[in-house]
């Protein structure tokens, strides 16, 4: 494969390979790769550089060290909010491809720890991936803080009965990698020396792929859970009228690779 070429950040590494596919690396091991603010502004500018390079068709999204993937916003330093309470965002905002109106599949691949704000990540993920030494919770209430915006997401990837047990329980809660696949948070586990190789593997599959079909895919079926379901069902025949007989042009040129899934 050839030497990938890399675009510089300083909290996060971006990549792309000739197989199509774009690698995001959170990159700050010394601090759990917690997200400060320059990490979200760094991360919606990965999103846009995504949706608008037509060479890559999906993303890999995992994280520096052995420690953790993410272990959310690092609260050792301000944010950077603006005075005035009613003109505060959240960073979640900047950290989803969804908000950023980007709808190449990402695989996202979680090792070690995962928890509070590092589930925008997985909640926003199209597959989650994850090694047999990955742990899942949320400290929010453990430290007094409403846990509200990450429970809202991942509700929607595990029901609301597991969503409010990880919510409620905070530290004392650590659902391991066998668990999280039990309950559908991630989609297959792997060795930690396997894991981003195996992401990448997957990416590259469905980077194969006649990139208007996977992604029209990834939108119809994100915005239909915004809608009813009749609504949705409209919504999503607008779609492969729109998007099928572009995917089916692009097939027609699109080397075919027996990539293999699982």
């Amino acid at each position: 494969m050839a030497v990938p070429m890399t675009a510089a950040y300083s909290t996060i590494k971006y990549e792309t390979t000739p197989d199509r596919v774009a690698t995001i690396t959170l990159h700050r091991p010394e601090a759990l790769n917690a997200f400060d603010r320059r990490m979200c502004e760094e991360i919606r500018d990965a999103w846009h550089r995504v949706k608008g390079d037509p060479d890559v068709h999906a993303v890999v999204l995992r994280a520096s060290g052995d420690r953790a993937f993410c272990a959310g916003l690092d609260v050792r330093k301000p944010y950077g909010q603006p005075d005035d309470v009613w003109n505060h965002e959240d960073p979640g905002e900047l950290l989803s491809p969804k908000w950023q109106k980007c709808w190449k599949p990402v695989v996202c691949a979680v090792q070690g720890i995962c928890t509070a704000g590092a589930f925008y990540f997985v909640n926003e993920a199209d597959i989650v991936i994850c090694s047999d030494n990955a742990t899942f919770f949320d400290s929010h209430v453990t430290h007094g803080r409403v846990c509200a915006v990450e429970p809202i997401g991942l509700m929607r990837r595990i029901g609301l009965g597991d969503t409010l047990r990880i919510a409620l329980m905070g530290n004392d809660e650590r659902v391991s990698a066998e668990t999280a696949l039990r309950i559908g948070l991630v989609t297959e586990i792997v060795e930690p020396a396997r894991l981003w190789e195996r992401a990448h593997e997957i990416a590259a599959g469905i980077a194969s792929k006649p990139s208007a079909a996977t992604q029209g895919t990834v939108r119809a079926i994100w915005e239909s859970l915004d809608r009813p379901y009749r609504a949705a069902m409209e919504q999503s025949l607008i779609y492969t009228r729109l998007g099928n007989p572009i995917g089916m042009a692009e097939a027609d040129t699109t080397p075919k690779q027996p990539w293999r899934l699982r």
